[in-house]
């Protein structure tokens, strides 16, 4: 297999629009947030984005790497490269949960950073950790729980999102979005050879100069993109071992009671890392489960050592960039653009460049691929159980959408009161039929909800109620952990709540000691009818009468 395709272009453009978000977020929240403005501004383009770099590069030319052995092992020239990044739940965990609180409590930039440092090598050892022991995770769990997860998230996380964004902005965004229908689901080639993705690009960037501002809601600055020429500048990565270590020795009680936001996160991790790397063998490209975790794990090491708060992780999309025909090239691609626009200081002037919405049709359709795959590459008989996996995520979707809401509402008279004010009183309040008590209690540890409904509806449709059973009662300690359902809520802002931890002053808490006796329940009802069933051989499904 080659170095690089032609089609490795169009996977470099979806993967870089992927990554150049996060990216974005990462000034964008850290900034007014972290206190990371003014004369802080260099830990963010000092510290931050060139600890990024490295973590990028090394992982993306290793998965790269992986792919070509792969191929050469196989004697195949279709291997795609599993793809990688910043992970973005973490980032937002992280920034809202960890640096912000310690921004707001302190004052300082620099302590904020420092937590950060420890979240991000906290969660890197988990990962590392974690790929140990995710391979036999993997085989004891159906593929309709790791694929329906993913398909969950495609549909909210990423289709749903950039498709608001499409029709938000429709004169920059549809033209494009039909060029990249006609490419993947029409398999038509265009001319000179241009591959698709590439050709979007070029069409969205120029509608979005052409046209003037108050037509496509994004008006392009020359004057900008000059500006932000003039403010590039070289950033080397730096060491902060002895940082880390620092805030690790010195004062302990400062980080120790984040270990509610670290832990959860880091398993969250390994959990979507390995369903990505189910959904690659889906595909066809069957990848050690213990090496790419590992690696990950090591990525997000490596972050926080040269200075970034914010883990890596193994993307969702491969049957996405497979089906775009990108192979291993358009990783290795992704982590030297990526790379030098963190070192030289240029992510504001490709910002004002290039409009964010002129790539966003590559992720949709990567989405839609997901989902696709979920229902295409499990048995057919499993595709119900796969429809019940996505319930939960469509839940948590839609509960960051009404969360959301409420954040930029409050305080706005007559609507100031918050969501805590409302479930204070009736946890059965609703808004447009739908339960915010419900929509929180689904959100908390969706991953691992979603995995747990659709691997017990799966070994129910197999008939195998005694592994049903199994999986009841995993969802059980997960929710008596505060891994999954419990919540504490602040004013608008949903926490987790593990076991054995106090809820914060002043928050509404939530156990779901209930929920984790329902999960008992449940299995006890499938051992029961398991025994009746082998007591009864004779009897047979409903749907054979």
């Amino acid at each position: 297999m080659r170095w690089f395709v032609r089609r490795d272009l169009d996977g470099f453009f979806g993967l870089f629009v992927d990554n150049l978000v996060q990216l974005l977020l990462i000034v964008t929240l850290c900034g007014p947030l972290c206190g990371m403005t003014g004369v802080n501004e260099r830990f963010l383009y000092e510290l931050i984005l060139p600890g990024a770099a490295v973590s990028i590069l090394i992982g993306n030319v290793f998965y790269a790497a992986q792919a070509r052995r792969l191929a050469r092992r196989e004697n195949r020239d279709d291997v795609t490269a599993l793809p990688y990044g910043i992970n973005t739940p973490s980032l937002l965990v992280y920034v809202f949960f960890v640096m912000a609180p310690v921004y707001r409590e302190t004052g300082s930039a620099e302590l904020a950073w420092q937590m950060g440092l420890v979240a991000c090598i906290g969660s890197g050892l988990i990962e590392f950790l974690g790929a140990f022991v995710a391979e036999r995770v993997r085989r004891g769990t159906p593929r309709a729980a790791l694929l329906s997860t993913l398909a969950g998230i495609a549909i909210g996380f990423i289709s749903m999102t950039f498709a608001l964004q499409i029709w938000s902005r429709p004169l920059i965004t549809m033209v494009p979005l039909a060029i990249v229908l006609i490419t993947y689901f029409a398999g038509t080639r265009f001319p000179l050879g241009l591959p698709g993705g590439l050709t979007a690009i070029i069409a969205g960037t120029l509608l979005a100069w052409v046209l003037p501002g108050d037509w496509t809601g994004r008006a392009m600055d020359a004057h900008a993109v000059g500006a932000a020429w003039t403010e590039r500048g070289w950033a080397l990565p730096v060491w902060c071992g002895g940082t880390v270590w620092a805030a690790l020795t010195e004062d302990p009680s400062r980080w120790l009671r984040f270990l509610s936001v670290i832990v959860p996160m880091g398993l969250f991790n390994v959990i979507g890392s390995l369903q990505n790397i189910e959904s690659a063998e889906a595909g066809g490209d069957r990848y050690s489960t213990r090496a790419s975790l590992s690696v990950n794990g090591i990525g997000t090491i490596l972050a926080a050592l040269f200075g970034s708060c914010f883990p890596t992780t193994i993307y969702i999309g491969h049957p996405g960039w497979k089906g775009l025909g990108a192979r291993a090239g358009y990783s290795t691609l992704n982590g030297v653009v990526i790379t030098a626009i963190c070192l030289t200081g240029t992510l504001s002037f490709v910002h004002q460049l290039i409009p964010i919405e002129a790539g966003i049709a590559i992720v949709l359709w990567i989405g839609i691929v997901i989902t696709a795959q979920a229902f295409q590459a499990t048995p057919r008989e499993h595709a119900p159980a796969v429809a019940m996996g996505l319930f939960p995520a469509i839940a948590a979707w839609g509960a960051v959408v009404v969360n959301g809401a409420f954040i930029a509402a409050c305080g706005i008279p007559p609507v100031g009161r918050t969501m805590q004010d409302l479930l204070t009183f009736d946890l059965n309040t609703e808004v447009n039929g739908f339960l915010l008590h419900g929509l929180n209690l689904m959100e908390r540890g969706y991953i691992f909800t979603c995995m747990i409904v659709a691997a017990l509806s799966a070994c129910l449709i197999d008939r195998r109620f005694t592994a049903a059973a199994t999986w009841s009662a995993v969802g059980g300690l997960l929710t008596l952990a505060g891994l999954s359902h419990a919540y504490q809520l602040i004013g608008n802002t949903v926490d987790y709540l593990p076991a054995f931890t106090s809820p914060q002053p002043g928050a509404l808490a939530f156990r779901a000691h209930g929920i984790a006796i329902a999960y008992g329940l449940m299995g006890l009802v499938f051992l029961a009818v398991g025994l009746y069933t082998r007591e009864n051989p004779d009897v047979t499904r409903l749907a054979h009468h």
